[in-house]
C-alpha cells in the first residue's frame, strides 16, 4: 500500500506522514491535518464478515496510517481495546424503538470518547519513536466534558507524556466534572476556566500557534500535542465503529451487505459524525448522515443556508458535550466540499475569526448531500428519554436523546424508512440528574451522586465502575482561572 501523506486545510508547509500528524496534532498555519485522499476500501465488506472489534480497527488504521507497520498497528489495538472495556463487543448495539443504537460507553470513562482515546497514547509513543522524538510531549487539551476524562484516562502515567486539561467550570454535568477533578497521576493537571468549551478551545489552539512560546518550551525539552479531536490520530480510529456497527447489523440480518444504512449522530466538534463521512467515502455503504444538534443549533443553521454564524447566545443544556458554537472539525469537511481548495477554507476561517461567520459557495452547498441537519429543544430530548424508556425499559444518556428526537423528525418529514443507527455517546450514568428528571420530576431536586442507585434499579444494570464510588474519591486538581489566564497556567504547570 502507498504511503498516504497528510495536507494542512489552510495550505500552508509540506506534506507530513501520519506519525508527523498525530505528533503534531495541528498544522503550524493553525489548519487541521488531512489526508491527501480518503482511500477507497479495496477488501469486499462480505471478506470482514465475523471480525472482532480489535481486527476491524486494524484493518481500518492500515488504510491511513501507512506509515506504521501492520505489527506496530497491532500492538496498539491490543493495548487500546482490552479489558478497560466492560463487553467483548467493546460497541454492541442494541435493537430498541426501531432504531439501532450503538452503545459507545462501555470503556473506562463511560464515553465514546474512549473509543479513540484508548488507543492514542500508543499511537503518540509509537509516532514519537518512529521519528526519534525525546523531548517530553505536553498533551493540552480543552473539553466540554468527556474528552477531559478519556484523555486523563489514557495518558495519565504514560511515560515522556503530561497532559493538561481545561474544561468550562460551569458547563459540565457533576459527574464529568468529579471524573476529572479526581484524576490522579503525577503527569496530570486539570483546570476549571471561567468561560464555556469555545473559550477554552480558543485558547489551546492559540498556544499551539504561539511561536515565541513553542520556542520557549523547546528550549525546555517540551513539545505540543493534542488529544482534541483536532488530532488525526483522535478522528481517525472512530471510523471503525461505523464498519462495526454496520456489520454487526448484517450478522443479525438486519441489512444485506451493500444495502444503505442511515446513522444519527450527536454533534458537538463535529469529529464523530466525520469519521461516518471518511467511512462512507471509503466505500461503507451509508445513506443520510443525520446531524443532530441541541439549542446551540450553529450546525443546523449551517446545513439549512451555507451560512456559518456563531454570533449567537451560548446555551447551556443538559447536554453538555454539545454546547460547542465553534464546531472545529467541520474545518475538515469544507476542505473536502471544496475539493482541496486550501485558499477558500482559510479564507473562510479567518472570516469566523474576525467577523464570526462565513459563507460557502453554491458547488459546496451541494457537495452537502450525505448530510442533513436538525436539532433538538431541551423539551424534545427530555420526552425522547422518557418516550423511549416508556416504550423500551431503556435509558438513553441526553446527548443520545439528541440524536433519537432529531431521527424521529428527519424519517417524519423525509419518508426514509432505511435501518438506521443513532450513535449513543455516553452511558445515562454520566448525567442520572438529567436523565431521571426526564422520566420523573420528582427526581429533580436529587443529588446527582444519589441517583445512582435509582438509575440502577430503572435502568437494570449495574453502576458502571468508572462511576462507583466516585464521591469517596479524593479530589486532586482545584485549579480556576479566568480565560486570558490559560497560558500563564500552561507556563506554571511546565515551570517556564
Amino acid at each position: 500500500m502507498s504511503k498516504l501523506a497528510y495536507n494542512s486545510t489552510r495550505g500552508g508547509g509540506e506534506s507530513v506522514s501520519a506519525a508527523e500528524a498525530i505528533l503534531q496534532g495541528i498544522a503550524a498555519d493553525g489548519g487541521l491535518y488531512v489526508p491527501a485522499c480518503i482511500p477507497a476500501l479495496k477488501d469486499s465488506l462480505d471478506t470482514w464478515r465475523g471480525l472482532g472489534y480489535k481486527e476491524l480497527a486494524l484493518r481500518v488504521l492500515q488504510y491511513f496510517l501507512t506509515d506504521f507497520s501492520r505489527e506496530e498497528l497491532s500492538r496498539c489495538v491490543e493495548g487500546a481495546y482490552d479489558s478497560k472495556f466492560d463487553t467483548p463487543e467493546i460497541a454492541p448495539l442494541a435493537s430498541k424503538a426501531g432504531v439501532h443504537f450503538l452503545e459507545l460507553f462501555h470503556g473506562p470513562t463511560l464515553a465514546f470518547k474512549d473509543m479513540a482515546l484508548s488507543i492514542l497514547p500508543y499511537l503518540l509513543k509509537t509516532a514519537a519513536a518512529k521519528l526519534g522524538q525525546d523531548k517530553e510531549v505536553v498533551i493540552l487539551t480543552a473539553t466540554s466534558g468527556d474528552t477531559g476524562k478519556a484523555a486523563l484516562e489514557g495518558f495519565a502515567g504514560v511515560e515522556g507524556t503530561r497532559i493538561i486539561v481545561f474544561f468550562p467550570e460551569h458547563g459540565v454535568s457533576q459527574v464529568q466534572k468529579r471524573q476529572m477533578v479526581t484524576q490522579t497521576g503525577e503527569n496530570t493537571a486539570v483546570i476549571g476556566i471561567e468561560g464555556n468549551f469555545d473559550d477554552a478551545q480558543r485558547g489551546v489552539k492559540e498556544m499551539f500557534t504561539d511561536r515565541s512560546l513553542i520556542e520557549e518550551m523547546d528550549k525546555k525539552g517540551y513539545v505540543f500535542s493534542s488529544a482534541n479531536s483536532i488530532n488525526v490520530g483522535r478522528l481517525v480510529p472512530q471510523i471503525a465503529y461505523y464498519f462495526h456497527a454496520y456489520l454487526q447489523l448484517a450478522a443479525a440480518g438486519c441489512v444485506k451487505i451493500g444495502d444503505k444504512v442511515n446513522f444519527a449522530v450527536p454533534t458537538g466538534n463535529f469529529g464523530n459524525i466525520l469519521a461516518g463521512y471518511y467511512a462512507k467515502k471509503m466505500g461503507l455503504p451509508v445513506g443520510r448522515l443525520i446531524c443532530a444538534s441541541n439549542e446551540n443549533k450553529v450546525l443546523f443553521d449551517f446545513f439549512a443556508t451555507g451560512t456559518y454564524d456563531r454570533r449567537r447566545p451560548f446555551q447551556v443544556t443538559m447536554s453538555p458535550s454539545m454546547d460547542i458554537l465553534v464546531s472545529s472539525n467541520l474545518e475538515r469537511l469544507l476542505y473536502h466540499i471544496s475539493e482541496g481548495d486550501v485558499q477558500s477554507v482559510r479564507s473562510m476561517m479567518n472570516a469566523l475569526a474576525a467577523a464570526g461567520e462565513y459563507e460557502i459557495s453554491p458547488q459546496m452547498r451541494e457537495n452537502l448531500a450525505d448530510f442533513h441537519g436538525g436539532y433538538a429543544t431541551e423539551e424534545e430530548t427530555a420526552k425522547a428519554i422518557r418516550d423511549v424508556f416508556a416504550k423500551e425499559g431503556y435509558l438513553m444518556d441526553p446527548h443520545t436523546a439528541v440524536a433519537y428526537a432529531v431521527y424521529q423528525k428527519y424519517r417524519e418529514q423525509s419518508g426514509d424508512l432505511a435501518p438506521t443507527v443513532v450513535v449513543s455517546t455516553a452511558s445515562p450514568y454520566k448525567f442520572t440528574k438529567d436523565v431521571m428528571q426526564a422520566i420523573d420530576k420528582k427526581y429533580a431536586d436529587v443529588d446527582d451522586f444519589a441517583l445512582f442507585a435509582e438509575t440502577q434499579a430503572l435502568s437494570g444494570t449495574e453502576i458502571p465502575a468508572g462511576v462507583r464510588n466516585l464521591t469517596e474519591r479524593p479530589v486532586v486538581h482545584s485549579s480556576v482561572c479566568q480565560a486570558d489566564e490559560m497560558q500563564a497556567m500552561v507556563k506554571s504547570i511546565l515551570g517556564l
